[in-house]
């Protein structure tokens, strides 16, 4: 059996980086709660978005990777084809093994100037 973070890794890699959603019912439960502003709830409401979304031609870098039980926290890299690089932090909160609910954070980094040595990521 899957850990809660294996399974949103091969979520991200099937999603993110293949942009394939195919098996989306593997992964999403179809009541899927969301709390970023521009996806409506449910299965259909994600896949709704997210089909516009990947027309970007997003790629997706894990940075960090962490799991707290239920919970699996993402912090990644997303490049866009068209040069744009975001950096985002997905917390999602799992139920039997598919995503439940998600919150999100992203910041748009591209050609934004660095005041140290530490970098974006």
């Amino acid at each position: 059996m899957r850990s809660n973070k294996e399974i949103v890794a091969a979520f991200y890699e099937e999603a993110f980086n293949n942009w394939d959603l195919s098996h989306i019912d593997d992964y999403m439960r179809d009541d899927y709660m969301q709390h970023s502003p521009e996806v409506a709830d449910g299965k259909e409401g994600f896949l709704a978005f997210f089909r516009e979304f990947i027309k970007q031609k997003p790629h997706a870098t894990i940075v960090r990777l962490l799991e707290d039980g239920d919970l699996v926290c993402v912090f990644f890299r997303c490049d866009f084809e068209s040069g744009v690089v975001a950096k985002v932090f997905d917390l999602y909160r799992l139920e039997d093994g598919k995503l439940a609910e998600h919150w999100d954070c992203t910041m748009r980094v591209d050609n934004m100037p660095v005041s140290d040595n530490h970098g974006q990521f």
